[in-house]
């Protein structure tokens, strides 16, 4: 698709990458649907963007019925529907065996409910509305772009319930890529490294200077346009499909 064809879908869309990608998106002549449950920020962003290029919907993307409503909604808004971009996710940390008492398994569950199972309840809700679309070149009908992390491969102590919802964002990938080949969606999961988000801004500057330091090249923090930039470039390139990226300068994360 071309970028001012793009009407997309960006989930945890007001805040850290997600909206760098719904800006990268407004900025190239597409829409934009914003699917997050901060009101606030929403508003706020919409009045960035434009509102006649963005609009928020308050979606609990676990929630599978209202996910449907507001991907119907943003169909309407946008005029149609051709890419879906999940990046809402929470970070679910915690120790398997805390100080106090082992992990609630609440604890694991949500961050799973959220990171993978919020993740395939967009893609599948998205694709079920893009497969009527009509079939541009090569066929195509729409794109998926879920985040995963390189937490996925090489989780540190205290991630064993994230990194378990980015494994299985990873994991279905490539199934969920093939089974929607016969529609002309494609499907693509970009996994970042240690990028510049809200949270980090809130950590010490030697938690920051230490976590940059640890990145082999460039040796520093991820820049959310730089998210942005791969994700455009995985809407336009038709051929990527099945994928999994690592973006993250080389970085391997170390045990903690």
């Amino acid at each position: 698709m071309t970028p001012d064809s793009v009407r997309a879908i960006v989930t945890g869309g007001v805040s850290g990458l997600g909206l760098a990608v719904a800006r990268r998106i407004v900025a190239d002549g597409g829409r934009v649907a914003l699917l997050d449950i901060d009101d606030a920020k929403g508003a706020e962003a919409v009045e960035a963007l434009g509102t006649d290029a963005a609009r928020y919907l308050r979606t609990d993307v676990a929630d599978e019925a209202g996910v449907a409503a507001s991907i119907e909604a943003a169909r309407d808004f946008l005029g149609g529907l051709n890419a879906a971009i999940n990046c809402a996710g929470i970070l679910g940390a915690g120790r398997v065996l805390g100080r106090e008492a082992p992990m609630p398994l609440a604890t694991f569950s949500r961050t799973v409910m959220v990171n993978l199972v919020g993740s395939f309840n967009v893609a599948k809700a998205a694709a079920a509305v893009m497969q009527h679309n009509t079939p541009g070149e090569d066929g195509e009908r729409g794109a998926i772009v879920n985040t995963a992390s390189v937490a996925a491969f090489e989780g540190q102590i205290g991630q064993a319930a994230y990194s378990a919802s980015k494994g299985g964002v990873v994991g279905m990938t490539l199934p969920m890529a093939r089974e929607l080949a016969r529609f002309g969606i494609r499907v693509n999961t970009i996994a970042p490294g240690i990028f510049w988000t809200p949270m980090v801004d809130g950590m010490p500057e030697e938690v920051q200077q230490s976590l940059s330091a640890s990145i082999p090249f460039p040796s520093r923090l991820g820049r959310p346009e730089e998210f942005a930039d791969l994700v455009a470039h995985l809407l336009s390139s038709r051929y990527l499909n099945g994928e999994t990226i690592r973006l993250d300068g080389a970085v391997r994360l170390a045990p903690k």
